[in-house]
């Protein structure tokens, strides 16, 4: 080099070391193009290479260069990193070309000369814990500069990453042999955000980030927005670039046009791994669209389908909120699964989990070297019911976090609504926790004011940017506007579980007939305020494990009996105020207890008793459908009127559902005896079609019935204007519909 030629950009030997080590913030002010004294230093990280040259993009060819290009090689200048100086007065267009011991040399674009892909809006969003498609900056994106002419496109993957605390950030991945030495990322101000974009990385890429956090120790990490991850046990995040082309656009129009309680909605919970085993996405799409067609349920609510270590959790400790579970396929396989269903007209409900989250030291723990996403405050950070970490919903970026993957579920996935878990975990300071265990809040009362504004955020916010979706809460107890609007100072869900339900007709049922009788108001007592909230009556898979059995097994007496019995609930529960929820198996009377480990018992459709209750299941939803008077007017008290809620004696209940000039009078007899001659009061005379019988032969019943019809006549009885005398089967539901 002449003496006027131009120098390298001199750099203090100590920040080289930082580089060298990791320990830059910004290697962008150090690494890539500087001008400088009338030309371009450029540095580059490569610490083993053997020889590091740079081809860059002359202003005009030359005769020595006719095709426009040269080349300046780097010198080594200090544990790995190379510098060197392009005789030009502005930064080029160029590449690398590295070559490595006992290999030749192979070229590539610079990381380090790419400006970053969040804009500035971006971080001021992020700061503020507003930014509504947060998927869509932080994680890892398919990502095009163009050459604008005068260079090859550059396409690449940009990845970025919320760890204000740490010191340095480093980005270890299959690209660079799992030596993070090569990639340190950036800080972007003061935002927390480490940003990096990596040319010639596609859709695929496994990576994980190495963060040197507060106390100086170095730790891998998963990505916590990675749109896919490696399968378990592997832990890395993998690059993912969607492909998929929707074909639901009438659902989608339709469901953003229509309301979720004057709605049909009978929903099918299932674990995805147990269902039927071994089965992907695709296989899935192939398999469970047209079974769950003809049963006729609205809806299929599916466990949790974010990317978790453990099976045995099945789903509720999760690592990757971003990522749908690989065991099954990639992303876009979740996506052809929820198409189909769409395309056959089947909503989908996600459960979701964000009260707490998994324990595992290469995810969201500790994250940047201190508590990040869970709560600093040991008496609200850690769940000692589940052993799981709770997250700081007092912080705006972990809010943002979370109501941005609620979103990301319902705008990436067409997801139509998110089931809620431990709702009531979250509104409770003193839940699951002694006296001592914890503090109550700046007014001396025991909720979680952060976590309820957290609940009515996400909903506000997922209702006005997704119309048409359900957020559904699984809340246990007295909380008062769980389905209120936020408006009015309620939490904005649009359902919320009815426990009690469930808890008190699972135990009159677990009766033996005999006995029911000095328990009917375990049957009658939701009544009383089945209109404070909008319901969901569950019938979950929380009831068939843990040594509570199957659902047919909590029934008395001999297979026919409980068979019987599991008919006649369902008919009721469909025609009882609230939508309806059924975990998967029982809808054929699953025996054995479920476990995740293993498929549903698929054979007992072989024995026509249990075809039988399937039949009757599909009838069910089938009338339920056409049936308007039982779902439309779901939310008005004046839908409902007892007909029959007060013989014990007799185990009958029998109401009236009405929705304009659509009437339904449902009879329940749990009695294991048929009553003949039995009066009921209906709404009005003429005849009445008994459109459905759970004892017909058809569905391994006694046969016992009204012929198909029944005629009211005139005359008063227990308040109504006319009245029948009816057949009511053993333990049997008949539902009768006013002949047009």
């Amino acid at each position: 080099m002449t003496a006027s030629s131009p120098s390298v950009l001199p750099i203090d030997p100590a920040i080289l070391a930082q580089i060298a080590h990791g320990e830059h913030g910004d290697p962008h002010a150090v690494l890539g193009p500087h001008p400088h004294d009338g030309g371009v230093t450029v540095r580059v990280l490569k610490p083993l290479a053997k020889s590091v040259t740079v081809r860059y993009r002359l202003p005009a060819p030359t005769r020595k260069n006719p095709d426009g290009w040269a080349a300046v090689d780097l010198a080594h200048e200090h544990e790995g990193v190379w510098a060197g100086v392009l005789p030009v007065a502005d930064v080029p267009a160029y590449r690398l070309e590295v070559a490595y011991e006992g290999s030749e040399p192979m070229e590539r674009d610079d990381p380090y000369r790419f400006l970053p892909t969040l804009g500035e809006v971006d971080l001021h969003l992020i700061g503020e814990g507003r930014h509504e498609q947060l998927w869509t900056v932080l994680g890892a994106h398919v990502h095009r500069y163009d050459g604008l002419g005068v260079a090859p496109d550059v396409t690449g993957t940009a990845f970025a990453v919320w760890a204000p605390r740490a010191r340095a950030v480093r980005l270890k991945a299959d690209f660079n042999s799992w030596d993070g030495r090569e990639h340190p990322m950036r800080q972007l101000g003061s935002s927390g955000i480490w940003e990096l974009f990596v040319p010639g990385v596609g859709s695929g890429t496994t990576y994980k980030y190495v963060i040197l956090g507060a106390d100086g120790v170095w730790r891998e990490k998963a990505d916590p927005m990675a749109a896919w991850a490696e399968v378990p046990p592997q832990t890395a995040s993998r690059v993912f670039d969607s492909a998929y082309e929707w074909g639901d656009d009438e659902w989608m129009a339709a469901r953003a046009s229509r309301g979720q309680v004057d709605a049909p909605m009978s929903i099918y919970e299932m674990h995805l791994a147990s269902w039927r085993r071994d089965r992907s996405y695709a296989q899935l799409a192939d398999e469970l669209v047209p079974y769950l067609s003809d049963l006729g349920f609205t809806h299929v609510e599916l466990m949790p389908v974010m990317q978790h270590p453990f099976g045995g959790s099945w789903g509720y400790h999760v690592t990757g909120y971003y990522a749908p579970d690989s065991r099954f396929g990639d992303p876009d396989g979740l996506r052809l699964l929820i198409d189909r269903l769409h395309q056959a007209g089947i909503g989908v409900i996600l459960d979701w989990v964000p009260g707490h989250f998994a324990t595992d030291p290469w995810a969201l723990v500790q994250f940047d070297g201190a508590p990040l996403y869970e709560d600093p405050n040991p008496q609200r950070g850690w769940h000692k019911e589940w052993g799981s970490h709770i997250f700081d919903f007092g912080r705006r970026e972990v809010r943002n976090f979370l109501y941005g993957n609620a979103l990301y579920w319902l705008e990436e996935f067409h997801a139509d609504g998110l089931r809620v878990d431990g709702v009531a975990s979250m509104l409770y300071l003193d839940y699951a926790r002694e006296p001592g265990e914890w503090t109550p809040n700046i007014h001396g009362g025991h909720e979680n004011l952060e976590a309820v504004q957290f609940l009515q955020e996400l909903n506000a916010t997922a209702y006005k940017r997704v119309p048409g979706i359900s957020m559904i809460a699984e809340e246990s107890t007295a909380w008062p506007g769980v389905t209120q609007p936020t408006s009015a100072g309620g939490l904005g869900f649009g359902f919320k579980w009815n426990m009690g339900w469930m808890h008190d007709t699972l135990q009159y049922l677990q009766r033996d007939p005999i006995h029911r009788a000095y328990h009917h108001g375990e049957m009658t007592f939701s009544l009383v305020y089945a209109w404070s909230e909008n319901y969901v009556l569950p019938l979950s898979h929380d009831e068939v494990v843990h040594g509570k059995g199957s659902l047919l097994r909590k029934m008395p007496g001999d297979r026919w009996r409980q068979l019987a019995t599991l008919r006649a609930y369902y008919a009721f529960m469909w025609a009882h105020p609230g939508k309806q929820m059924l975990f998967m198996g029982s809808e054929f009377g699953q025996e054995a207890e479920w476990a995740e480990s293993r498929e549903l018992d698929w054979w007992l459709l072989d024995h026509p008793e249990h075809r039988g209750l399937r039949d009757a299941l599909r009838d069910i939803n089938a009338r339920y459908r056409e049936s308007p008077a039982i779902w439309r007017s779901d939310a008005d008290p004046g839908s409902f009127a007892w007909v029959e809620a007060d013989d014990a004696a007799g185990n009958v209940f029998a109401f009236v559902r009405r929705s304009g000039d659509d009437e339904i009078l449902s009879a329940t007899n749990f009695a294991a005896m048929p009553h003949h001659g039995y009066r009921l009061g209906f709404p009005g005379d003429g005849e009445w079609e008994e459109c459905l019988n759970t004892d017909a032969e058809a569905y391994g019943g006694s046969g016992v019935g009204n012929l198909g019809a029944v005629t009211a006549v005139a005359g008063e009885h227990k308040g109504w204007p006319a009245h029948a005398e009816v057949v009511l089967p053993p333990l049997s539901t008949v539902w009768f519909r006013r002949k047009r």
